[in-house]
This record gives C-alpha cells, structure tokens and sequence, in this order.
C-alpha cells in the first residue's frame, strides 16, 4: 500500500509556494508521492488570463523536479472535468494503495459549489493545507458546516490511512506568500518560455 495524496489545480503557473507547501504536505501526512493534478480547465475560473495547458504542465514539471511530486494530466486523458469524477476514477484504478485529497484554505471557501462535493468528501480523507490569512475563512466556509464534524486533530494526520471518509484535517503549515496571481502580473507572458515544451504524459498505471 502507497500512501498518495492528490492536489489539484491549475498551476498558473506553478510556483515555489506550490512546492513548498506541497514539501510540507507530505512530512505532515507522511505520504510516500504526492500527485499534481494540473487541471486542464477549472470549471469555477475564468478562461481569460488562463495559459495554455501544456505550459501550465511543464512550469508543474519543472518546479516538481527533484523530489517526491509527481505531475499528471491524467485529466486530460481521461476528460475528467470535475474533481470528483478524477478522484473515483483513479481510486479504481490503485484499489491496493491509500488516497487523501489536499486543498488549500483559499478554496474551501468554493468548495460548496464543486460537484458533488460531499460525494468526494465521502471517497477520501481531506486535508486543508493552511495559507495566510484564509485560516478564520476556511472555518467559516460553508461547506465546513457540515465537514466540522468529521475534522481530526492535525496532531493525527499521520494516522489519515485509519480514518473512515469523511474525514477532515486542518494541516498547519510553514507560511508562504507567493502568489501566482502576483506572478502573472509581473510577467504576463511567462508561458511563453514553456510554449515549445512538450514532456511526454505522466502516467500513473504501474509498470
């Protein structure tokens, strides 16, 4: 059994904060890989200022190297659009090995209108990775109106693979600041460096 958790997003681009709370992540879970899932189109963003998926890709790549991340458009090659129909897709296909899916705290506030999100909540443990300033937000998110009463102790999140879903846990991570909203302002055009990239698919079947 591998322990392996799934983050999601549209890496726009990816970033060091990715990496190092992702880093984090891990040590506070005790995951042996954690999975970027680079979303070929998130549902609930706009498309305007959006790169192309295969830059989005490569910056995920490249920021990943050298450590246990690993980078997916699984995604993409199943047409997944939604995470919860991802999720259920991959958890079907590794039955041996264990799931928790990450997020971080500046979504949860969204969380209520992804698809079927209790579903998903129900398909594997989740773990809210802590960004500054969304900590008061997340609790009074409304999905944690009914997510609050299946939160564990992060003393415990090394535990997660015991825990029935739902099952929630707040992670307290190392603070960082980077933005890629702010990486976008300061070079719209940063995609362009990844526009001849094209690394082969990750896949994510054993060999």
């Amino acid at each position: 059994m591998r322990r392996i958790g799934l983050l999601g997003g549209s890496f726009n681009p990816a970033h060091r904060g990715h990496r190092r709370m992702s880093l984090a992540a891990m040590d506070a879970l005790g995951l042996d890989e954690l999975w970027w899932l680079v979303s070929p189109g998130n549902p609930l963003k706009a498309k305007a200022g959006m790169a192309p998926f295969a830059a989005r890709l490569a910056s995920a790549r490249e920021i990943a190297r050298g450590t246990g991340i690993r980078v997916s458009d699984i995604e993409a090659r199943l047409h997944t659009r939604f995470t919860v129909d991802t999720v259920t897709a991959i958890v079907r296909r590794r039955p041996a090995d264990r799931f928790i899916w990450l997020m971080g705290a500046d979504t949860v506030a969204e969380f209520h209108q992804w698809k079927d999100w209790r579903r998903l909540a129900r398909t594997v443990p989740i773990a809210i990775m802590s960004r500054p300033g969304y900590g008061r937000a997340a609790r009074a998110a409304r999905a944690m109106g009914w997510l609050r009463w299946f939160v564990h102790p992060a003393a415990t999140a090394r535990r997660w693979t015991n825990w029935s879903a739902p099952a929630i846990s707040l992670l307290r991570l190392p603070p960082d600041p980077t933005s890629a909203t702010r990486l976008r302002a300061l070079d719209p055009d940063w995609h362009r460096r990844f526009t001849a990239v094209r690394a082969p698919h990750a896949r994510l079947e054993k060999n």
